[in-house]
């Protein structure tokens, strides 16, 4: 493998991780040539095969910058998070909040109609985070009749592929209410804001059979790093 394009992997690698976060200046091509020992024409190849990642932008007279990514998700398509990160070529992690167990039922409204988590139901809050950014955070009702245990299971993990795996639940049917909020103080505190932006709040319910509902989920999304799509045929 030609010396440029393992530094180039390299240097990659660490965009991806959120080692060199968004916004940050990328090693220019004299900290290559210092820090690797190679020449020149090898410092300027690593530039142009990061450039064509898609990853950076040069700013004239400044440097090379590591780009402030945008997410798309389809709002047609729902695919769970680390999934979504993922083919995106971004690093996704997860924060488990907090939790709790209710006894009762939990109500949840999606579309008009009022749908019902059978208790006990686990109460989940985690921060979800790409690149070591955050980017979502949610709150999920998870019916324990579907999924006794789940507590001592890896909530850090893809919840879809807990249900799959370890309960043996198929996820039959997906409903979700989008609407645009402002973000509030705690929502600004999780993601680490300091001035007033939007986002986007996912209201939903997730079913593993007919009128079975498995989780019921609140999710506010980043509107400064989300773009939500829509297919539609006239």
């Amino acid at each position: 493998m030609p010396k440029y394009y393992q530094i180039s992997l390299e240097i990659i690698g660490q965009i991806r991780e959120g080692t060199i976060g968004p916004g940050s200046r990328i090693p220019s091509e004299n900290e290559i040539i210092s820090s690797y020992d190679v020449s020149n024409t090898t410092a300027r190849k690593v530039l142009q095969e990061i450039e064509k990642a898609g990853l950076v932008e040069k700013i004239r007279g400044k440097g090379t910058f590591v780009k402030e990514f945008v997410v798309e998700r389809a709002a047609a398509k729902v695919l769970g998070f680390t999934r979504n990160m993922t083919e995106q070529g971004l690093n996704p992690s997860t924060r488990v909040i907090d939790s709790e167990f209710l006894q009762e039922d939990v109500p949840v409204k999606v579309s008009g109609r009022t749908y019902r988590i059978q208790g006990p139901v686990l109460k989940l809050r985690r921060l979800r985070l790409a690149n070591r950014v955050p980017m979502m955070h949610e709150t999920r009702y998870i019916s324990t009749i579907f999924c006794p245990g789940i507590a001592d299971q890896d909530l850090e993990g893809s919840l879809y592929h807990i249900y799959r795996e370890m309960f043996h639940q198929t996820i039959t049917e997906i409903k979700q209410d989008l609407s645009a909020i402002i973000l509030d103080e705690e929502s600004k505190r999780f993601f680490e804001l300091d001035s007033e932006i939007p986002g986007m709040l996912v209201v939903g319910v997730t079913f593993c059979g007919k009128d079975l509902v498995l989780e019921g989920e609140e999710s506010i999304y980043r509107g400064d790093r989300y773009k939500f799509g829509i297919n539609a045929t006239p």
